[in-house]
């Protein structure tokens, strides 16, 4: 393609420039083409011809992967090993690709957000620099625009909790799940946090995390909360560090809900269904914080049919971590909850204790487990439509229907013991596993699924306003 543009090429001038950033920006202007030798002509000769071998040597190191889909954009992120410029052909069939995105700043983190697009519509697309093709171009680099605003739609959600060891059982997990969805893919990942231990470094992050998802991540879109381990080297504060140069996520309500002003803590809509990532290590948990202040904010104003929140420290657990007696966990439930239950959140999803534990629908229950009641279960049963039959979500008064129910699972690369169970828990265990949750109209379905590809757990929760 260079060569059969090299005299066009030749009478375009080149320049660079430093972006705020500290990005190196391409700056391009055509002259005129002058008779005989001119020095212009060697200079952009010169340069081009770098550019060429340049984009020869280039080669992708991490990715391509997605992120912050919405009913019209999506982004498109990948690293290179040498500096280059930035483009993502698409279009809506294999090696058709009609339109294109650009980015001229030369860097080797590249991160290109395509709009316009058409809502709940697929999209194959290929990422390398202007000058070559680094990835796609193949039936498995597709992504889905997200489906409308407030539209009922079903979704499957694949949830994984501390996941980064690269370990055999992080292994495993991931491929039980890959058989699992043959069937049914994902719509999107979420992860509960630590995705790569020990220390959360950029290196971790590559060989425990971008490396063992690479397959999936390239056409489902993942979002993340943030975590202890992951904020050994990233700080929520300053928004620095691996965790935050690795993902991007919407601060400004970029993918619906309130705008947060961080990427710590933030909301998105996927059809009728709100997500809320709350930080549970780095954040103010307090009721006056900043956190929380916007997490009643955003309650408050959504109209999505079903509620669901993440985040790492679980608010009841006797795993390898006490709710009882650890600041993180106590503090979540504590001033969390209360606001959460409120307005009516649906499902409650975390990590941390490298355990399953599956509570039963309850309301009202934020002191230490030896305050539980049986006035606080608004359904005592296993939720299991076979078993003691599935969670009916029913409006009793003003206000959204009562009942939450909290999930640990945080086995998805290591496990450990279960001390006893906690008493808002029916179901617990310490097999290796992730979640795979379908939401369909008017019903939940959650599963536990583990690395084998058993069902070790399942619930439903119904809901019809």
């Amino acid at each position: 393609m260079w060569k059969n543009d090299i005299s066009r090429r030749f009478s375009e001038v080149s320049s660079y420039k430093m972006t705020s950033s500290g990005k190196r920006q391409i700056n391009r202007s055509l002259t005129p083409r002058r008779r005989g030798k001119s020095p212009v002509i060697f200079i952009t000769v010169f340069f081009h011809l770098f550019l060429y071998a340049q984009a020869e040597s280039l080669s992708i190191t991490e990715g391509p992967y997605l992120q912050q889909p919405t009913p019209q954009s999506i982004i498109v992120r990948w690293r290179t090993d040498t500096e280059s410029d930035s483009e993502v052909k698409y279009g809506t069939s294999p090696g058709s690709y009609g339109a294109s995105a650009k980015d001229y700043a030369i860097t080797t983190n590249h991160e290109i957000k395509i709009t316009g697009l058409y809502p709940d519509t697929k999209y194959y697309y290929t990422a390398g620099s202007i000058d070559a093709q680094l990835a796609g171009d193949d039936e498995d680099s597709f992504f889905f625009v997200a489906p409308a605003q407030n539209m009922s739609t079903a979704a499957r959600i694949w949830v994984i909790g501390d996941p980064g060891t690269g370990s055999p059982t992080q292994i495993s997990v991931r491929d039980a799940f890959y058989a699992y969805s043959k069937s049914r893919a994902a719509d999107m990942i979420l992860s509960l946090g630590d995705n790569a231990y020990w220390g959360g470094s950029d290196i971790e992050f590559q060989e425990k995390f971008f490396d063992v998802y690479k397959s999936i991540m390239k056409n489902t879109p993942l979002w993340s909360a943030f975590s202890n381990h992951d904020g050994i080297s990233s700080d929520s504060t300053t928004q620095s560090g691996p965790y935050y140069d690795s993902f991007s996520f919407p601060a400004k309500g970029e993918a619906g809900g309130v705008a947060s002003g961080t990427e710590a803590y933030y909301s998105f809509n996927f059809g009728d269904i709100h997500f809320i990532s709350l930080d549970s290590y780095d954040s103010s948990r307090q009721t006056d914080g900043d956190m929380l202040l916007w997490l009643e904010e955003d309650l408050a104003d959504t109209e999505q049919k079903w509620i669901l929140a993440f985040w790492h420290h679980p608010p009841y657990s006797f795993g390898t971590h006490n709710s009882d007696n650890e600041r993180e966990l106590y503090e979540m439930r504590a001033n969390v909850l209360p606001i959460i239950e409120k307005y009516g959140v649906d499902l409650v999803l975390t990590g941390h204790s490298h355990t399953y534990e599956r509570s039963m629908l309850i309301k009202g229950h934020y002191g230490p487990s030896n305050t539980f009641t049986s006035e606080m279960a608004i359904d005592s049963s296993d939720g299991r439509p076979g078993g003691g039959g599935f969670y009916e979500k029913i409006v009793t008064g003003p206000g959204p229907a009562p009942g939450t129910v909290y999930v640990v699972s945080g086995t998805s690369g290591r496990t450990g013991g279960i001390d006893k169970r906690h008493p808002v828990m029916v179901a617990t265990s310490t097999a290796p596993g992730s979640l795979v949750i379908d939401i369909d109209s008017d019903e939940i379905n959650v599963v536990f699924l583990d690395y084998t590809g058993a069902t070790l757990d399942s619930f439903t929760i119904v809901k019809d306003d």
